[in-house]
């Protein structure tokens, strides 16, 4: 402080392109929701973001101990940002365990801030540390030690609140220090403390999101502060937005495209449970949920109400895609409209319900009894998720067939920013044909897309059998003819094919023939692409595809295919798609495998793309 004039000196402030930040702590300690309120500060700071919120498995797992660490990571930048980032260059870790479970993750040189009033023999026990790993760390990271507990209680003192809910406070000074060191606005946050607390409560939270912002301004153990300059994005309305939240919109958005009410069947399971919770929230748009007692309930009532003319969907994860999978049968049978999201999580059984992984590709497609083929679509990203519901719902009603949409748990927690569209320009259809019952019988079916009518329950006309059993494609009668069925289970296999008039073709990031193509699909969009552009930068001769569509494939796919010498299919699995690229295609795809409940990283992938390129290629 400036002794004569009692002004704080003014710190340095230094322009940088892009930061990732990685919170941690006890899963008791607000990391997900620190995490959350930087994400929508930096977001209104007018930055592109990626996040990675990491969950403990565990509801409660005994405090301070590696099984109870919770983390948020958000990498922000100037540029674009299409992953949470490899490493991140400042991690806040507010106990021992927090400190261990993430410290090898944090860049060399990177900066690592501590509660330093945590680090108790107690604590340092219960995180596995046989002594303080502190004096170790300080030549490789720039520590900062923080009285964090300390400091928060003197600023709580004099107000009438137990000390338990006072130190619960401390998550939001270490956000409002983080505010300070780059730049963030406090306003959103304390308007949305002002909604959410009263009285004590408010003053508490308030007091300590300010005194963390006054700490950085005064400490001299941060001499600089970080501004990262806006991004420059498109034109229009944004908002930050998951994966679950985005399907959730795309479910209500269908029914106000279609002008149809619309029926939501689910049973609570991570990571799913949001979407249910986000679209019950919409119900003013005719939009109604039912929470079923299991699965098979939730997906039989989403059956019951297609059959009676409602846009129906049913949200589940693996363990109960599982579960519906008899229903579903039953739904390819009737020719019914369903979308079904299944949102992947890392197995199999009940496996790590908080982690990731892309391992339910086969079971969507072949994981009924009998042929029971059904369309299935992979969102490449968070704001992705909307569009493929409404694609999933156009496919459904024009084809008259359940559709699969397979997400997973880093799309459905990951934010990024989205551009909310004009509902009014989408380009989807609204329902206008196929319902007509002067026009249509029954059991006709359109010669273009092999649908049969959305035959509602009393509509003069369309009088009609339905069910699980095999029918007379014509009447509706029961049949056990072996010619038939035969014809009956290839007939929908070809309705199912003929979606691919609907898929626009494949777009080649990168060269359109050469030595090597690396193909992803779904979520891995963003670690792929990232890898693929650096490799190219280098000059390295390298392309990329992304698929959305997997049943059925895009028409062009096996032409790119053929063009290169060699294929890299990454995968969050054993091998699920590259098993299906050798067998529809005969090319010998090459599978890069990652089942650790974690998304791949740009460094692992572009290790391996320069080891593919540095083999030579057989003759």
């Amino acid at each position: 402080m400036n002794a004569m004039s009692g002004k704080v000196p003014a710190k340095a402030v230094r322009q940088i392109e892009g930061v990732a930040i990685r919170f941690t702590g006890d899963s008791g300690d607000g990391m997900q929701l620190t995490g959350t309120k930087f994400t929508e500060a930096t977001a209104l700071a007018g930055n592109e973001l990626a996040t990675l919120p990491d969950y403990p498995a565990e509801i409660r797992a005994p405090a301070g101990t590696l099984a109870g660490v919770s983390g948020f990571q958000i990498h922000f930048s100037s540029k674009s940002v299409r992953t949470p980032a490899d490493h991140p260059d400042v991690l806040v870790a507010f106990n021992p365990a927090a400190l261990r479970a993430n410290i090898d993750d944090v860049r060399p040189g990177g900066m690592v801030i501590v509660n330093s009033n945590s680090f108790t023999d107690k604590s340092l026990k219960r995180a596995g540390y046989a002594e303080d790993p502190r004096p170790s760390l300080r030549d490789r990271y720039a520590m900062v030690e923080i009285p964090l507990t300390r400091l928060n209680r003197e600023v709580l003192k004099d107000l009438d609140i137990s000390m338990r809910d006072a130190d619960r406070c401390k998550n939001f000074f270490a956000l409002g220090l983080m505010y300070w060191l780059y730049h963030r606005p406090m306003e959103p946050t304390e308007r949305w403390l002002e909604n959410r607390f009263k009285g004590d409560l408010l003053e508490a939270n308030l007091r300590v999101l300010r005194a963390g912002h006054a700490f950085g301004e005064t400490t001299e153990l941060l001499p600089v502060s970080y501004i990262v300059p806006k991004a420059k994005i498109q034109p229009g309305v944004y908002r930050n937005v998951t994966g679950n939240t985005a399907l959730a919109w795309g479910i209500v958005a269908a029914g106000a495209l279609m002008q149809k009410d619309v029926f939501l069947g689910a049973y609570p399971i991570t990571p799913a449970s949001d979407v249910l919770h986000e679209v019950a929230r919409h119900r003013h748009f005719g939009v109604k949920t039912f929470q079923a007692e299991d699965e098979i309930s939730a997906i039989s009532a989403a059956i019951g109400a297609s059959f009676a003319g409602v846009l129906s969907v049913t949200t589940t994860s693996g363990p109960g895609f599982v579960l519906k999978q008899e229903a579903l049968g039953l739904a390819v049978m009737a020719e019914l409209p369903l979308v079904v999201i299944d949102i992947q999580r890392a197995g199999p059984s009940t496996g790590m319900p908080t982690k990731i992984e892309q391992a339910d590709l086969l079971l969507a497609l072949y994981g009924r009894n009998s042929d029971s083929p059904m369309p299935v679509i992979a969102p490449l990203s968070p704001g992705d998720c909307f569009y493929t519901v409404l694609e999933a719902f156009e496919w459904a009603v024009k084809y008259m067939t359940p559709v699969v949409v397979l997400s997973n748990g880093h799309l459905a927690n990951s934010s990024e920013p989205w551009r909310i569209p004009d509902i009014e320009t989408l380009s989807r259809p609204r329902i206008t044909h196929w319902t007509d019952a002067k026009t249509f019988q029954p059991y006709a079916r359109n010669p273009e897309t092999l649908a049969r009518p959305w035959a509602i329950p009393g509509t003069p006309g369309l009088e009609h059998r339905i069910g699980g059993l095999a029918k007379e494609q014509t009447t509706g009668n029961v049949s056990y003819d072996p010619e038939n069925n035969e014809q009956m289970i290839r007939l929908r296999a070809e309705k199912v094919a003929r979606i691919a008039v609907d898929i626009p073709p494949i777009e080649i990031d990168g060269p359109e023939s050469g030595e090597l193509l690396v193909v992803g699909w779904g979520g891995t969009f963003g670690a792929i692409t990232s890898a693929v552009e650096a490799a190219r930068v280098d000059g390295k001769p390298v392309s990329s595809i992304q698929l959305r569509h997997l049943n059925p494939f895009p028409t062009n796919l096996e032409q790119i295919l053929r063009r290169f010498d060699k294929i890299l299919v990454p995968e969050l699995n054993q091998g699920q798609l590259v098993r299906l690229l050798r067998s529809e295609f005969l090319v010998p795809a090459i599978g890069m495998n990652k089942v650790r409940g974690q998304p791949f990283l740009i460094e692992e992938l572009r290790a391996r793309i320069d080891e593919l390129l540095s083999e030579e290629t057989s003759p």
